[in-house]
């Protein structure tokens, strides 16, 4: 997990990081959205997306599995050869702004093979591309 401080209130900051449309002005691994559910989120909505990491591109299908307006979301998601990942963000207000805590994970299919082969492929991506997302996400809220 990682966290940036945001000088926004919340409603302002989950508005933009939830909407499925604007993830390329801040999700650095964010190369596409294919489809998405209509509305508000809510449990259950899905979407699909395309990712990048290390030099290849994969679709991701997530699915909202826990959703608190202005406070939680967190998505799991399924990708190609039956790999998994999850995003959670948390949003706490403070000092007239928001606290952004981020999280993604990334897990690879074939159990501890998997996980050794997901780490020699990935490393700190997850945790160096989430830094780079809430510096996007920060400047991105703040300017407007």
């Amino acid at each position: 997990m990682t966290s940036i401080d945001i000088a926004a209130p919340p409603e302002k900051v989950w508005a933009l990081a939830t909407d499925p449309v604007r993830l390329a002005e801040w999700v650095t691994i964010h190369r596409r959205l294919h489809d998405h559910d209509g509305g508000p989120l809510r449990k259950g909505y899905a979407m699909e997306q395309t990712l990048h990491l290390r030099g290849v591109n994969f679709k991701v299908h997530w699915e909202l599995v826990a959703c608190e307006d202005y406070r939680h979301a967190e998505w799991h998601g399924r990708g190609p050869a039956r790999s998994r990942a999850e995003t959670e963000y948390r949003l706490t207000a403070v000092d007239g702004g928001t606290r952004f805590d981020y999280r993604n994970e990334f897990r690879a299919p074939l159990g501890p093979l998997g996980a050794v082969a997901s780490r020699a492929i990935v490393g700190g991506l997850p945790r160096r591309e989430a830094d780079a997302s809430l510096r996007k996400l920060k400047a991105l809220v703040e300017r407007t």
